[in-house]
């Protein structure tokens, strides 16, 4: 393939910015569409937990994970809901989603795939923040688990596929973790660091300064909304978007959990969702971790950001259109306030934000990175789930070394977009 292309790359979120850095720097010519703002309140970027965490190898479904569903439809609530009015709609995922897990052979596969996406995702993003000017953003100082018991991590399938990956931690007994934590709550007696891991102090602004550098850089941004792909025979010759036609030799489709249509109009009926997340935020809090944590129990990852101590997580499925349902960014704050019961209860409302996205999911928990079947001039990179800002760093460099028709650097297999077609 020609270098020298020009590139039209639909989404401005992480994979998009970065992937529209990787392809100047390999010599092409890029426009980014996208109707919003690079790192806006908008992106599935902005709301992120803020962690980079090069060990979230593991897919949401596990073995088992089927006799949960029942569940799931009860409660609204819960750390996974799925909307009855939904679920005739997200059936068919769900089914792909289950078998995805339905043993602990398929969900090792995806472990070390994810591995092979995410390891030394710290460092590349470092590089990457570097670059842009913002290097403040990015620290690489670990991350934490806690568990209300050393049983808790024991019998957690995850950690021994992790341990199999070759994800490397250091363990803690309560005394160790209340000389590191001491604002946590006591229930908590068991803990892991994983020192790789690090985290991102504002994705918003990191997003937003890495699409400067890309547009400082060269790259263009349109401010339209893509609705589809336009080839002649083989060859791509433009992407349609609302205002018009951008004419372009090569496009990527990292549009997030929007992707669907755009594969769908070049003959590609991928099985994306959304996985819809929420977090909370709480401005100038007097109290709180010293490092950035996830509870096993609450499935929650709490990180502090330039802006306030951000609680994120849980996942709801109920498409693109539904209306939020708030009461879960309540329970996300209601587990803030019980891991660290010296938050002061009467925090003023003004102080406490919430928010509200899309995560891009494929059922079995691996993103699409791949050609279009209809035609190599198109590269999708989307439905990345719980590791896209993680993932994107090195999601870019895969990118631009399609583009170019280089040797990907890690094997793309486990990630091809034909695995469900």
């Amino acid at each position: 393939m020609a270098t020298g292309r020009h590139v039209a790359i639909i989404g401005a979120g992480a994979v998009g910015v970065i992937s529209a850095i990787e392809a100047l720097r390999e010599g092409h010519r890029v426009t980014l569409i996208d109707p919003g703002e690079p790192g806006g309140e908008q992106a599935a970027s902005y709301g992120n937990a803020g962690w980079l965490s090069s060990h979230s190898v593991i897919p949401p479904a596990e073995p088992g994970v089927w006799k949960k569903v029942p569940g799931y439809l009860i409660d609204p609530l819960g750390p996974l809901a799925i909307r009855w009015s939904y679920l005739p709609k997200v059936l068919p995922w769900l089914i792909k989603y289950l078998l995805s897990g339905w043993t602990e052979a398929r969900v090792e596969k995806t472990a070390f795939a994810l591995r092979d996406l995410l390891k030394d995702a710290p460092l590349l993003h470092k590089k990457l923040a570097e670059e842009a000017g913002v290097p403040e953003l990015i620290e690489r100082n670990g991350v934490m688990h806690v568990f209300p018991s050393r049983g808790n991590f024991d019998n957690d399938l995850g950690w021994h596929l992790r341990k199999k990956v070759g994800v490397e931690w250091l363990e803690l007994n309560a005394d160790e973790m209340r000389q590191r934590e001491p604002d946590l709550h006591p229930r908590y007696t068991f803990g892991v660091v994983v020192e790789e891991a690090g985290r991102c102090r504002n994705p918003g602004a990191y997003v937003a300064a890495l699409a400067q550098h890309a547009m400082a850089s060269g790259a263009k941004h349109v401010r339209a909304k893509a609705t589809g792909l336009k080839l002649s025979g083989n060859t791509l010759v433009a992407v349609v978007t609302e205002t018009g036609e951008i004419p372009c030799d090569a496009a990527v489709v990292a549009a997030g959990a929007r992707s669907k249509q755009l594969t769908a109009s070049v003959g590609d009926p991928l099985p994306l969702e959304t996985e819809r997340g929420y977090h909370v935020m709480i401005e100038n809090p007097e109290s709180g971790p010293r490092s950035s944590m996830m509870a096993s129990d609450a499935k929650m990852v709490v990180n502090w950001t330039d802006k306030g101590l951000r609680a994120a997580g849980t996942v709801e499925i109920a498409g693109l259109e539904a209306a939020p349902n708030w009461k879960r960014a309540e329970i996300l704050r209601n587990h803030l306030f019980s891991m660290f019961p010296k938050l002061p209860k009467d925090i003023p409302a003004s102080r406490i934000k919430t928010w509200f996205g899309h995560r891009p999911s494929m059922p079995d928990g691996r993103p699409c990175i791949g050609y279009a079947r209809a035609s190599r001039d198109i590269v999708y990179a989307f439905g990345h789930g719980h590791v896209g800002l993680v993932g994107s760093a090195r999601t870019g460099r895969l990118v631009a070394q399609l583009l170019s028709g280089k040797q990907p650097e890690i094997p793309l297999a486990p990630f091809a977009p034909d695995r469900f077609l």
